[in-house]
């Protein structure tokens, strides 16, 4: 294993020393590297917030003060505040495919620090002062032996006390239906801090980023990068042999699980049972929002769906559809006490989508 040079770590400590409102880029790098306990102790240590890219949920707890979750989704969001504020990021285990840097480098004197195995690919928003090529865990603890920081991040706090709120009056809408925010508050609660969810991709995936936090890496996985539909039902499969003990669930539109519900056969002749959760709208959600967002309108992005619960029992799943929003937590523990697979369909309102994109563009000229 190749670790970062002494005179590498000298130089990032000065960085961080100097910096009067530093970040944390965490990436994938981190999850890959198992350096998710390490870097929750450097965030602890010197009390600088930390945002996660979508393949790094996880990495530190939702609960910790100086997470402030994910980043990753088209329009900008309360995360993109601290980039337009921070006079160093420091990108750990971060790589660019995950979330463009030209997406939250906007201020051209911003330093950076690129703590990760490898060197950072070269991109013209993402020009490092420093470069710490190695063990991601060596690195960092390397750093926080000849650093220190008290002050605390009131800015990056107060950004997380207004995420709460938000979040937590966006998910007590009990209409149907149901408010996507709503539908993921409802999985957090049933899910463990083990358990795991697989997104698939469509509009759900941006719902899911913003709004489904986590405990520890590899408990939500998502389909980013090339971001292949049909994913999450074949991914639900292999996380559930691996981990026969947990609950997995796979979230996906109606789109993506007509691309791959052929494998609930496969599930089933092999006894692998995990919960599928379909979000019905009728439609390809995530360009549809795209559409809308760019021309007002959209176009051919409308189907039809077959009667998914009936579907399931003919592939001798269990079936079940949500008719109010107060069904889904006990139609979901239900669910997860089968010995077979088991499909949910609940009914979702898409409109939320265009809200949250006004609402975004808002916050952002406040």
């Amino acid at each position: 294993m190749e670790y970062a040079s002494t005179k590498a770590v000298e130089a990032a400590s000065e960085l961080i020393k100097q910096a009067k409102i530093p970040v944390i880029l965490a990436g994938n790098g981190v999850v890959r590297q198992n350096a998710s306990e390490m870097l929750t102790e450097f965030v602890n240590t010197l009390h600088i917030p930390v945002i996660n890219t979508m393949m790094a949920k996880g990495v530190v707890p939702m609960d910790n003060p100086y997470s402030l979750w994910t980043i990753g989704i088209p329009q900008k969001d309360y995360a993109n505040k601290i980039f337009e504020v921070a006079d160093l990021v420091i990108g750990v285990g971060y790589d660019m495919v995950e979330y463009a840097p030209l997406k939250w480098n906007v201020r051209p004197d911003t330093k950076i620090i690129h703590i990760a195995c490898k060197p950072a690919d070269v991109n013209k928003r993402y020009q490092p002062n420093v470069e710490l090529v190695g063990d991601i865990s060596n690195s960092l603890r390397k750093i926080l032996k000849i650093t220190s920081r008290e002050v605390e991040p009131d800015f990056a706090l107060k950004l997380k006390a207004m995420m709460e709120k938000e979040q937590a009056e966006m998910a007590a809408d009990a209409s149907y239906p149901m408010k996507p925010a709503r539908i993921l508050a409802d999985v957090r609660k049933v899910m463990g801090k083990k358990d795991i969810v697989l997104s698939d991709v469509g509009a759900h995936k941006m719902w899911i980023a913003r709004h489904y936090h986590c405990y520890e890496p590899n408990t939500c996985l998502i389909s980013n990068g090339f971001a292949s539909m049909g994913f999450s039902v074949p991914g639900a499969i292999c996380a559930k042999m691996l981990y026969p003990e947990r609950k997995v669930l796979a979230i996906c539109g109606d789109g993506g699980f007509l691309m791959n519900n052929q494998e609930l056969e496969t599930a089933v002749r092999e006894k692998i049972p995990f919960v599928t959760l379909i979000w019905e709208d009728n439609a390809y959600g995530l360009i549809k929002w795209k559409e809308q967002e760019q021309f007002g309108d959209s176009c051919y992005v409308n189907f039809t769906n077959p009667d998914f619960e009936m579907f399931a029992e003919s592939m001798h799943c269990k079936g079940y559809t949500i008719h109010s929003a107060d069904e889904l937590i006990p139609t979901l523990e239900e669910a997860f006490a089968q010995n077979v697979p088991a499909v949910v369909v609940v009914k979702v309102d898409y409109s939320e989508n265009m809200r949250l994109s006004q609402h975004l563009k808002e916050i952002m000229n406040e």
